[in-house]
């Protein structure tokens, strides 16, 4: 069943997107929680009207993303924690943590933008995190964990 997403829904596409999926989980999920609309031939016309409308927009969203990466490209940060004497740190860093020390170097970026991989931080260290600024942008980002 093709259905067009209202919004961005993870792993399946953006807003304004047409894509095929199963009719259970459109029915289901997607369109009863608001995340999509069923894909009928006067809905592709007010996507493609709306899409249209906004391509200008969308141009200049992505021009900003670009300059925002190229300048957080270089950026390292610093997150502090408390830790014990092995190196270890109580807790765990977080994307919340990343997100308030790219605050703090002057760059404002949504905590559901970035990505720490799989692994959960607990050691003091370097390491590197993903920072999606727009859906064709994506910058790799360096932090170092240090005790407090």
């Amino acid at each position: 069943m093709d259905v067009i997403l209202k919004q961005d829904v993870d792993r399946l596409g953006s807003k304004n997107d047409i894509v095929n999926v199963k009719n259970g989980y459109a029915r289901n999920y997607l369109i009863p929680q608001g995340f999509a609309v069923a894909a009928t031939d006067s809905a592709r016309k007010v996507v493609a009207e709306t899409i249209r409308q906004q391509s200008h927009k969308a141009l200049k969203a992505l021009e900003d993303a670009k300059a925002l990466g190229e300048k957080m490209s270089g950026l390292s940060v610093k997150i502090g924690a408390k830790a014990g004497e092995s190196g270890k740190i109580f807790g765990s860093v977080n994307n919340i943590q990343v997100a308030e020390a790219l605050a703090a170097a002057g760059h404002t970026v949504e905590r559901k933008n970035i990505d720490l991989g799989s692994e959960v931080i607990r050691d003091l260290g370097s390491y590197t995190a993903k920072v999606k600024l727009h859906k064709e942008v994506t910058v790799e980002v360096t932090f170092e964990v240090v005790a407090e």
